[in-house]
């Protein structure tokens, strides 16, 4: 990917596609209008951003932002694709499924050597990745003990062997349970096990739900690129939602090979991804298939923020040769892969207490920036004056365009 000169973006069209989050679009939406109005603070801006409008049919939310700057205004169209109805079926699933899933999973991946190999590309998020089933085992043993402990002492008291059996093994569950069941606000293990479930089966292709959905999201894009009036339209995947971003990409170049050739530049952007829990499993082959195919598109700018200070992503990591994917020099096109510091984005001295908050330091890649001169911010991304390939290849540039006359005058943000 490479640009000789700025592009300035009058009209840009934003696509996100949601993550395995139990947050819906209501609460994205939300999110947006805060740190947007932050981010207008920050920078001195005038920005307006319209209500939310459903269409639960197509599974799309989308709302309508326009900004100004000095000598500038964007009007962004952000739509939300979420499969939130089928993450809210796979939390209903039994208690002792998602825990004998969880176990199966990281058995199969130590098995294959998936588990090795993410291991060795950042033993940090593999220990974040398989602490659930580290933790589930710890309160399993711990029930299992004063569950003995208690046949025991019933023993010594000459209870018939029944009794002692039956309450050994109520005591037991019951102490499980409820550790699991205290600390689960905290810990989020049940839905930590209800997510390597789900990555394992659309690893394997079995959910056919989702394949039915991102299919869709692959229309839905297709459909809004040829039918838009913007300068940029730019595809949105943040954690997991980067690994289906790619996939639906993917899927509607298939559908539109011209896709990005005609009408809007096309770029796909993804934020703190874990591409390695499906890439490097034996299985994935279709999702490796996926990567070669962007990596080799030239209509398509695709650029890769990662950051050491996010424990739930690789970094660094290129997103292609990492998957065992190696191309010529003049075949390979993208991605960009671009390192953050988060110290960069926030204030000094406030770094230190959110180094603990593992989900907080995640969605930075979707929060507004605390200090002016970060080449890197989102909400510049979606709604600044510059496309994404100049944000991604002169930083220099970006940070100019951020630091206008406008930095720090008062903003006058707008949220209807």
């Amino acid at each position: 990917m490479s640009i000789e000169a700025p592009v300035q973006v009058h009209k840009r069209l934003i696509v996100q596609i949601q993550g395995y989050d139990l947050r819906g679009a209501d609460e994205y939406y939300q999110m947006f209008q805060r740190e947007y109005a932050r981010t207008c603070e920050l920078y001195g801006l005038r920005g307006k951003v319209a209500d939310a409008k459903h269409d639960p049919k197509r599974f799309r939310t989308r709302w309508d932002v326009t900004t100004q700057g000095d000598g500038w205004t964007v009007d962004t169209r952000y739509m939300f694709l979420d499969w939130q109805d089928i993450i809210a079926a796979d939390l209903i699933r039994p208690t002792w499924w998602k825990i004998v899933q969880m176990y199966r999973t990281i058995g199969v991946s130590a098995l294959n050597g998936a588990l090795w190999r993410r291991l060795r590309a950042s033993w940090r998020f593999t220990l974040f990745a398989i602490h659930p089933l580290l933790l589930i085992t710890v309160w399993i043993l711990l029930g299992s003990f004063v569950g003995v402990l208690c046949k025991n002492l019933l023993t010594l008291l000459r209870a018939p062997e029944l009794v002692t059996n039956l309450v050994g093994a109520i005591t037991g569950v019951g102490i499980f349970g409820s550790l699991l069941w205290l600390t689960e606000p905290v810990t989020g293990l049940l839905g930590r096990c209800d997510e390597a479930a789900t990555t394992d089966e659309l690893t394997n292709r079995k959910r056919k739900d989702i394949e039915k959905r991102l299919d869709g999201f692959a229309g839905e894009l297709a459909d809004a690129v040829r039918n838009s009036d913007a300068g940029e339209v730019v595809v949105v995947g943040h954690g997991f939602g980067a690994i289906l971003a790619i996939d639906v990409m993917g899927r509607a170049l298939i559908r539109d090979p011209q896709l990005g050739e005609h009408g809007a530049r096309v770029a796909l952007l993804t934020l703190g991804a874990s591409l390695p829990v499906i890439g490097f499993d034996p299985e994935a082959k279709w999702f490796r298939s996926r990567l070669r195919q962007l990596a080799g598109e030239s209509q398509i700018d695709w650029v890769d923020y990662q950051s050491r200070d996010d424990l739930m992503n690789f970094c660094p990591y290129d997103p292609v040769e990492g998957n065992d994917i190696f191309l010529e020099a003049d075949e390979r096109k993208s991605p960009q892969v671009v390192a953050v510091s988060f110290r960069d984005l926030w204030k000094q001295g406030n770094s230190g207490g959110r180094r603990l908050r593992v989900a907080r330091r995640h969605y930075q890649f979707l929060s507004a920036n605390e200090r002016v001169g970060a080449a890197y911010d989102y909400y510049l991304i979606c709604c600044g004056p510059l496309d994404l390939a100049t944000r991604a290849t002169q930083p220099e540039a970006a940070i100019a365009a951020g630091m206008g006359k406008n930095t720090p005058q008062p903003s006058t943000a707008t949220i209807a």
